[in-house]
């Protein structure tokens, strides 16, 4: 007679904790310029492989190789370095700024800049992101102003959402940047519920939804993929896969499909991974993808395979969870010192002109700064109205809410 053996239960692991040396020799990275760029109408089946792989296009010398390059002039290249090079200044800023009690909250986009930035360029007016808090480089790359960005994070009298919303939850319709959630996944089916409704109206405008790989386990983002399948949606479903979570390291939310794109293959969509820290990949890519969705041929998942370099947010402590050294470690290196070198090689950059532009920016950023903060900061100067709340809730205010408005005095 046998003894059944008694069930055990996975849970899975990172690879180093905090105090051990910082090990990527999962992140199997092939070379620059290997993997092959189909035809926009491809047949999601015959490129399966592409789930599982990694699309680049710098390659260690910082030359632009391989089928995805060549789609973007040196002068389109120099504003995309310029616009990565102010998210990251904007960045250092606001986390000064909260430190010092300006602001309640802010989250960094360290090490993802090109993700946001080199996506951007390839929309189109009117196309509609459903973003994270962590694509602001969507807004910087389109001209969104740094002082409405900024008293929203301050929560003053000139916030354009007038108190409505936490810091980095930014809103503007006209920049194709819809309301952020708090609540993670969410607006991943809506981006898909967007797009069908443009199809529906005939329009010619498609989505995109954006989504970390920690929330990919929330059912929002399977109920997306279900729906966006099924209609052939006008929509490119991204996933930035920055390798942790708040706390957690992506194993967890991955579960046993080996990669995140790999989930788009079992409903059929055509499914890519690329180098998140590469501009030019991803804006190639990008592109791809977008203009698969414009001609009716469906949804797209893209996984950009980046490092958050900085914590989750100014409530997070990563050395906790982490190595300290383990952003040194990442083997995609940083996106803009990898743009930087190819603008040299190119002839077109140098390291003079990467420091003056550094200083250019910061004189830009800190100007931008000191206007935001003249209409005050989280605990000084003019806050919101508090009868801007009664506002724009409806299109006719209801006798409750003037009730309400006259009750509290405003």
């Amino acid at each position: 007679m046998t003894t059944d053996a008694p069930l055990s239960l996975h849970v899975p692991e990172p690879a180093v904790r905090p105090g051990g040396t910082p090990d990527f020799s999962n992140v199997k990275i092939p070379k620059a310029g290997a993997v092959p760029r189909p035809n926009i109408d491809v047949d999601p089946e015959s490129i399966r492989d592409l789930a599982f792989s990694i699309i680049r296009v710098l390659n260690r010398n910082g030359e632009a190789v391989g089928p995805w390059a060549g789609l973007l002039s040196d002068e389109e290249l120099v504003e995309g370095m310029r616009h990565m090079m102010t998210l990251r200044t904007f960045d250092a800023r606001m986390l000064i700024a909260q430190r010092q009690g300006k602001t309640s909250f802010y989250m960094q986009h360290l090490g993802e800049e090109a993700i946001s930035c080199a996506f951007r360029r390839a929309l189109s007016r009117g196309d509609m992101n459903f973003p994270t808090y962590r694509q602001a480089g969507l807004l910087i790359a389109d001209g969104y102003p740094m002082v409405d960005m900024m008293c929203q994070i301050y929560s003053n009298a000139r916030d354009p959402l007038k108190g409505r919303q936490l810091p980095v939850m930014y809103s503007s319709k006209e920049h194709g940047f819809f309301t952020i959630s708090g609540n993670l996944a969410t607006q991943y089916i809506q981006a898909v519920g967007w797009a069908m409704a443009s199809a529906i109206r005939r329009d010619t405008k498609i989505a995109a939804a954006w989504i970390g790989d920690g929330s990919t386990a929330e059912s929002d983002f399977h109920a997306a993929l279900v729906f966006a399948s099924t209609y052939k949606a006008p929509v490119v479903l991204n996933i930035v896969n920055n390798q942790w979570a708040i706390s957690t390291f992506q194993g967890i939310a991955r579960g046993g499909s080996g990669t995140f794109a790999a989930r788009g293959l079992g409903f059929g969509i055509p499914s890519l991974r690329v180098d998140g820290n590469d501009y030019l990949a991803v804006y190639a890519v990008a592109k791809w993808a977008i203009e698969r969705a414009r001609r009716n041929l469906g949804p797209t998942l893209v996984e950009y395979v980046t490092y958050r370099a900085g914590a989750h947010s100014t409530s997070d402590d990563p050395s906790a969870y982490r190595p300290k050294t383990e952003s040194d470690a990442w083997p995609l290196g940083d996106p803009i010192m990898r743009l930087k070198n190819h603008l040299i090689v190119r002839g077109v950059w140098s390291e003079e002109r990467h420091k003056q532009a550094e200083a250019e920016i910061l004189d830009t950023v800190i100007a931008a700064q000191k206007e935001a903060e003249s209409y005050g900061t989280l605990h000084a100067g003019g806050k919101p109205s508090a009868r801007d709340m009664f506002d724009g809730v409806y299109a006719e205010m209801p006798p409750h809410l003037r009730r309400q408005r006259q009750q509290a005095g405003v």
